[in-house]
Parts: C-alpha cells; structure tokens; sequence
C-alpha cells in the first residue's frame, strides 16, 4: 500500500507531480478503485436487489418500497419502455422531486438501455422546453403538479411519451387521501391538459404483461445527462457514463468504509434524502450509494418546509445526512431540531457550495457529528474530494481527492503552480465526464490535452495534500487591483449573531473598478446597516469591506439552496431605502 501512495506520476502540462495526498489518506483507504467489479448500473442494481431484497429501499411519508418491489416495478417499466420504440441510448426526462416514483423510473430507464435527464420541476416553461430540446428526449416522467408546464411546451419539443404521476401512487390505501389533500385541499395540481398522457400505475400495469430485452450495455455508454445548474451561463447537459458514476459511487464506498470501522453496522442505515434526487449530489450520494450500501432513503419532498421536514426526522434515528449549507443553517433555526435523536448520526456531509465555520459548529454542538466537507461538480458526477469521515472538527478545506483521482492547481496559461498558491483547480479522474452534450466547442474549452478538467474554481493546495476553495473564478472581485473572495466575506458576516444568511457580489464602481456589495437576511430584528458596516470595519481589510449592505427578507437560491450570487449581481447598484452605501 506504501509503494502505491508514494508512487509519482505525469501531471498535467507534462510536470512530474506526487500524489501527496496519498499520504494523508485515512487508514485502509485503498489509492485506486478496481472499476471491473461492474460493466454497468443495471448490473450494480441486480446485485443490490438479489443481496437486500427484504430490505427497505426508500420510504416517503411514512410508506416505503422494498428492494424487491422497486425490482418488480422497474422491470415492468423497463419493458414498457421499450415497446414504445425507444432504441437504446434514447434519452427519457423525469420531471419529480423526491418521491417514490423517481428511483422506479431512475433505475426502469436504465435497465432498458436508455438515458436519464434529470429535470428540475421548478423549471419555468422555458427552461424545459430548452432543456428537452436540447437532449432530444422522446419520453417523460412527470408529477401531475408540474403538468402544466409541460403543457405549455410539449408541441415545441420532441416529446411523444408521457407517463404522469401523482403523490399518492405507491403509497397504498393512504394513497388516496394524499392525492385528494394535493389536488383539492392544498390546491397543487394546477389544471392541465396532456391528451396523450398516461398514468404511472396504468404503465406499470402494461408492463407487467411484457418482456425486457436483453439490451448491451456498456461502460462508456451514457446514463446520464446531467445538466449544469445555470449559475454559470447557459444550462449544458454532462454527458456521464455508467463508468462514470459506478466509478463514483465506489469512491465514495472506498471513503465511507473508514466510518464503518468505526461504528460498525447493528441496523440498517438510514439516509436522509432532502437534497433533490435529480440534482447530482444527491443522485450519487444517496440514490446510487443507497444502493450499494443496502441503505434505506427517507425521502423529503419539500425539504423547504422546514416544520415538516423536522417532523419526518422526528421518527427515525438517521445515519447519514448529506446537505447544503442553507439546510443545515434553517434546520438550527427552528427551535423543535435539537430536540431529535442524533445518536446513530455517522456523516454530515456538506457540499454544494462552501460550509461555513459557524454553521458547522452550530452543527456539533448540536448533533455531536462534524460537518464533512466534500467537494464536486455535475461534470465529475459529483465527487471529487472529501475530508476524512473520520474527522472530529471542521477543518475549513474540501479535504483529499478521492481514490483514482488527481487535483492539480493551474494558472491562466495552463501551467501548474506550487503548493500554497492560488489557482485554478483542475481534476482527472474516472468520475470526470465523457463531455457535453452535442457542445464540443464547450468540452475543449474545459479540457486539458492530458485530460484534466478545469473547474473554474480557484483553489489552493496544502503540503498534506488538502484543498481549500478560494472562490469561484467569475464570482472573484477585482477592488483597485485587489482580489477579494466573496466566500471570506461571507464567512466572516456570518460568524455577526444578528445575521442569519449572507451573499456578497462584485458591482461596478467608477472609482476602485468594482466595489463589494453585501445582502444580508438578519437574524436579529435589531440589527441595523450601521452595527453591520461597523463589524465589518473591524473584521475585514479596507478593500474587503462592503461598500454597499442591503437587507433583504430570503436571498435567492438554486434548487439546492445554493446562493445565485448572479441574480444579485445583475441587479446592479441602484441604492434602495434598505441599503447602506459606506464612504
């Protein structure tokens, strides 16, 4: 094992480069990952559904499906579709937030061959129809409360499949209730009309008196197209391969084996999915690893309602809790959190955008598991780097590349910089996509000719092997020729006890090229723009400080709950009766 981690390997733009990180891995934390375990997702599933077929696999208000049941059911709708005609490599959207339906038409689509779009069911008619036009989809999967959407776009796209769900499908008798409180009570279904369209249960039905194919499926075939969050400029599906994400998910095996180790497994464990599943963090980290572990997913589909999401947490004691920042944050600030059982908690893990250092201590003392920080991107399906799950304390760095991955740290001209210098991370690795979607122009642009993707994220790399994100490159703030992180200024405003959530954007400014724009959403009623521009005056240098603060009631998030420090910094610098300028 020494041997292996010391070994030295090329680097990116030809420079020899050792793999310090190795050094630093945890105890039994092997270097590479052996991919021949599997030639494709359908056969990792198969292995899961023979090994933990009594087992639960995924519960959603209070009703949970088996191993053997999403077995029986995403068989049936793996045959259906393909008697619809559809070829192998077509590609089929699901259109769901977390609910039973989605991991039977996940697992259903691959089986027969075909691809997944994972679609957010927030998306505005126009957002869907570029992201169906842009994939080709020939099918759907859609819950009923999002219809109305596809109704509006559907003869603009290639659709010719629809399969509508509603929330109380698989939930048995209680079913009916559910979908009666949805439609009529709660008012979440609004009226729609999709002539063509069938019904989930209906389809499941049909495919029981079918047969799968046997369908040839390979590695580098692509299982998912897994379209960027759009905070970057214009959404492009990355194509990722059933390599790409078994690649992952035993990555993420290899590190999680360390907890176990630990805290050896009496039970079954139990993860907390509140993170969409058609988003990729927890598409990996929940759905996919959920397999390989044998794991049970308490699904949340609303995980904004933070009253009922509590209430959910209130009737299991979980293992696992993978989140954004923002989660962890609004559950601390309800009041009924920490009364909840934390004692079988093994991993909070954090990724999606920075973690910061108040909100991970908050964390502790409430739950007595640190927050972990890991790091990745839909282009590397996701995870790149992790702290050790092991870690006591949060440690401020995303942490280690995973086995069979490289992070080097480039400059503008590609070339590698030394060790505790600022620049570009580059990642190389198994995980790492086979490239966008119909867009070869966008994949040159991101890739090195040795095969290093190029983030856009600035980081700096430690003699142990750890990396710390300065920032995201086009979210930097250029202040008289000075380089100010909008995550430093972040991290300290949220560390002031009257603030709650904070965002911090670049704006034009005649005299210094750009200035610091600070929103704030207080915690403390109290909290005026002068005692925040004062705590800045003794917390940060002269070109950090905020030239503008604006309070504002909820900052805007991507469905993740990241900050959209761009629709901030559209917005410009028109003073309002709220905002503070400061000299």
């Amino acid at each position: 094992m020494d041997k292996i981690r010391d070994k030295v390997v090329t680097g990116t733009a030809g420079t020899a480069t050792d793999k310090i990180w190795l050094k630093s891995y945890p105890r039994g934390v092997p270097a590479e990952i052996d991919l021949s375990q599997y030639h494709s997702l359908p056969q990792l599933f198969t292995e899961c559904f023979t090994s933990y077929a009594t087992r639960s696999a995924f519960i959603c208000m209070d009703n949970s499906i088996s191993y053997a049941e999403l077995d029986a059911m995403s068989l049936k709708l793996a045959a259906w579709l393909q008697h619809q005609g559809l070829n192998k490599g077509a590609r089929v959207a699901i259109m769901m937030p977390n609910v039973l339906q989605y991991p039977v038409a996940m697992v259903a689509i691959l089986r027969a061959g075909l691809t997944v779009v994972n679609v957010n069911p927030l998306y505005t008619p126009r957002e869907l129809q570029h992201q169906l036009n842009d994939s080709g989809a020939e099918a759907i999967f859609i819950l009923e409360n999002f219809a109305t959407t596809l109704e509006q776009v559907i003869v603009n796209t290639s659709i010719k499949h629809v399969v509508v769900a509603s929330m109380g499908d698989l939930l048995g008798m209680k079913g009916t209730v559910v979908n009666l409180v949805v439609r009529h009570v709660k008012k979440m279904v609004p009226p729609y009309s999709l002539p063509t369209a069938l019904r989930f249960n209906h389809v499941i039905s049909e495919g029981e008196r079918l047969k799968l194919l046997p369908v040839d499926i390979q590695m580098e075939d692509v299982a998912f197209l897994q379209y960027t969050g759009g905070t970057t400029g214009i959404s492009k599906g990355a194509m990722l391969t059933h390599r790409n994400m078994i690649a992952n998910v035993l990555q993420a095996d290899a590190w999680f084996q360390t907890v176990l180790e630990h805290h050896p497994v009496q039970q079954q464990l139990i993860m907390v999915c509140a993170l969409p599943l058609y988003h990729i963090f927890a598409l990996t980290t929940c759905g996919l690893m959920g397999f390989r572990l044998g794991a049970v997913n308490l699904l949340i589909p609303n995980p904004r309602d933070i009253e009922g999401f509590i209430k959910e947490l209130a009737k299991y004691s979980v293992d696992m809790f993978p989140a954004v920042n923002t989660l962890y944050n609004g559950l601390m600030n309800n009041p009924g959190f920490g009364k909840l059982d934390f004692s079988r908690l093994k991993v909070s893990m954090g990724g999606g955008m920075a973690v910061q250092k108040v909100v991970a201590d908050r964390w502790f003392n409430i739950t007595g598991c640190p927050i972990v920080e890991g790091y990745g991107l839909s282009e590397t399906s996701p995870i790149v780097s992790a702290n050790p799950f092991t870690s006591s304390e949060y440690s401020g760095t995303i942490g280690l590349p995973l086995p069979s991955t490289e992070i080097t740290i480039l400059d503008d001209d590609g070339v590698v910089v030394a060790l505790g210098v600022a620049g570009e991370i580059a990642v190389r690795g198994p995980q790492v996509m086979a490239g966008y979607w119909k867009r070869p122009d966008e994949t040159a642009k991101v890739m090195t000719s040795d095969g290093f993707f190029k983030t856009g994220d600035i980081g700096i790399m430690d003699a142990r092997g750890h990396t710390t994100i300065v920032d995201r490159k086009k979210d930097m703030i250029l202040v008289s020729g000075f380089n100010v992180y909008p995550n430093e200024v972040e991290g300290v405003v949220a560390m002031h006890p009257g603030v709650s959530e904070c965002a911090c954007v670049g704006v034009a400014d005649a005299n210094s090229g750009e200035a610091v724009k600070l929103y704030v959403v207080k915690k403390d009623p109290e909290l005026t723009l002068e005692m925040l521009a004062d705590y800045c005056k003794h917390e940060l240098t002269g070109y950090k400080r905020p030239k503008y603060i604006e309070f504002r009631t909820d900052l805007p998030k991507t469905n993740v709950g990241k900050i959209l420090r761009r629709q901030l910094r559209s917005e410009g610098t028109a003073e309002k009766a709220n905002e503070k300028r400061i000299a």
